[in-house]
């Protein structure tokens, strides 16, 4: 509540943030909301908070999630036991393996949610900066009634 900015550059920092949170890149979520962030006028403090919103409580919904709809985007069929061998896929690191079977579907699939909690994260936190600066504010202009009375 106290991030510098404007309740819109808070918002659209933390909103830039979890987006980015829900792309596969693990570790370069930080790296991506930054400069969106910068590059839209929000907060680069609030979007760095935002990529919290990969954790390990979420990540478990956030991948299959995301997998499964980028599958069904991209008009691949799904089987119902659909096996991919990651350890395998990531022992040899190449990136061109790993592109087509796993993080292109993810990178497709995660757009959707992404904005979607973006969206609704933006209005949240914009509705509640903007209430709690006016309450501050508020407060510190009734402070000073009644110290002279």
């Amino acid at each position: 509540m106290r991030i510098g900015g404007s309740p819109h550059a808070v918002a659209a920092g933390l909103a830039i943030g979890i987006v980015s949170a829900w792309t596969p890149f693990l570790g370069l979520h930080i790296l991506f909301a930054i400069p969106f962030a910068y590059l839209i006028g929000g907060s680069m403090v609030a979007a760095a908070i935002g990529t919290a919103f990969a954790n390990p409580i979420t990540c478990p919904i956030i991948w299959p999630l995301s997998w499964e709809l980028g599958q069904m985007m991209l008009g691949n069929k799904v089987e119902g036991s659909h096996h991919i061998d990651l350890g395998a896929l990531f022992a040899h690191l190449d990136l061109s393996q790993i592109w087509r079977p796993v993080l292109e579907p993810m990178l497709i699939g995660s757009l959707p949610p992404g904005l979607l909690c973006g969206a609704i994260f933006y209005a949240i936190t914009y509705l509640a900066v903007r209430s709690f600066r006016n309450r501050r504010i508020e407060r510190l202009t009734r402070a000073p009634e009644r110290s002279s009375q």
